[in-house]
Order: C-alpha cells, then structure tokens, then sequence
C-alpha cells in the first residue's frame, strides 16, 4: 500500500516577504521612536514693515534629539540670459552641485565666501564636475567676466529646510519636540541669532510661528534681471 502522497508545502512568495519585512521594519520603528506621528510645522516670515516676505529661507533644527540629516542633493544651477537659473539654492550639507553654462558667451564662476571657496575657470557648456559643498554656511557666487551676475547658495545641516511663497509662508511635516527655527534672506540686515526662535510642538496637529525682521531690507541693487528675492 503506498503511503499518502505528501501536499506541497507552500512557501510565501518573495514580494510577499519582501512586503512583510518592510511592514515590520515600520512597526520597529514606530516603537522607538515615540513621536512617530507628525505634525505641521507652519512658519510667516514678515518685513520689518509688517508685510509678507516672499522668497526667505527657512530651518528648522529638532532640539530634543540628535538631528537627522537630510539625504544629500545633486542640484543644477544654470547660466542663462547673463543670470543663474536658479538664483538661490538651499541644499544639506554633502551635496553637489553642477554649474553648466547654456549661455552663448563664456562665463568664469567663482566664490570667496568662507563656507566653500572655489573657481570655474572661462567656459561653456558643462566641462567641470559637480561641485561639492561640505561644510554649511552661505555661499556667495558670481562672474568674473559678468559682474552682474549673482546667486547663492545657503547649506545647510537642518533636515528641514525651504522657502517663504509669496504669501511669506513655509510649512513642513515634523516630529513632535522642540526646533530651533531660523530665517535669512539676502537682503536682511538683521544678525541671524536675532531671528532664530524656539518653538514647542506638542500634542498638536499643527504649530505656527512668526518671524518678523526688526530692521527694514537692504534695498534691492538695479539689475538688468531682477532676482528672486527682489519683490
């Protein structure tokens, strides 16, 4: 008599371990870290005049905790038309960023600023590599054959980071906890520890701040193409 035959055992497909891993990764997670549940953080950055200040860089930096860092970018900043497109470039610390020049005329682009000091002798095209910013503070750049042109580049160690729209708002998804929250623009006359604020999210859904400059803008420079800070 032979024995019953034996039914094949069924083995999970690999997506379904796959899915299964990465649900329990999250549930590990979860459970350590106890303010896993995010909340809004809402930031209006006002002239000294009361107005709303488009175009203003905004950080936020947990207090509570070791800081996560923001993943490393590779950003572009173009030439065209005699101006950089775009004009100012908030990017972590580590990232790189590719200079070409898709102007019809050479340009030579440099930068003394302490943060990062570098040279892209006369060219077009893109024959350099990127370029990488290590170390955070701003970056101040320009032309050697254009004095015109100007950009910056702010970098930064914050993990969340951006700028005001036109209303002078910025937001982010963070954490519960406390921030240190700072704002720069590149008009501002204002020190940097003057602006920055401590801000407490606690069981909220949602926290909102106001910054406002104490001393009116540096007035804007007369420039054939206005910059994205000039309103």
């Amino acid at each position: 008599m032979r024995p019953p035959a034996r039914t094949p055992e069924r083995r999970p497909h690999p997506r379904t371990l796959a899915r299964g891993a990465g649900a329990l990764l999250a549930l590990a997670a979860l459970a350590g870290n106890g303010n896993a549940r995010a909340a809004e953080l809402a930031i209006s950055v006002q002239g000294a005049d009361g107005h709303a200040l488009p175009g203003a860089v905004v950080t936020a930096r947990p207090l509570d905790a070791q800081a996560r860092k923001a993943a490393p970018l590779h950003a572009v900043m173009d030439q065209v038309n005699r101006a950089f497109v775009p004009d100012l470039l908030v990017i972590p610390a580590g990232s790189t960023v590719e200079f070409p020049n898709s102007d019809a005329v050479s340009h030579q682009i440099y930068s003394f600023s302490p943060a990062k000091h570098f040279q892209l002798p006369l060219y077009r095209g893109k024959p350099y590599p990127p370029v990488h910013f290590d170390q955070a503070g701003v970056v101040t750049l320009g032309c050697n054959i254009h004095d015109e042109m100007l950009a910056y580049l702010l970098v930064t160690e914050a993990p969340y980071f951006g700028r005001t729209d036109t209303a002078g708002r910025w937001s982010a998804e963070v954490p519960h906890g406390r921030y240190q929250v700072t704002v720069w623009h590149p008009r501002i006359r204002d020190n940097e520890a003057d602006l920055a604020r401590e801000l407490t999210i606690g069981e909220g859904d949602r926290a909102d701040l106001t910054l406002r400059l104490l001393k009116p803008l540096q007035p804007a420079p007369l420039a054939d193409h206005p910059h994205s800070w000039d309103y």
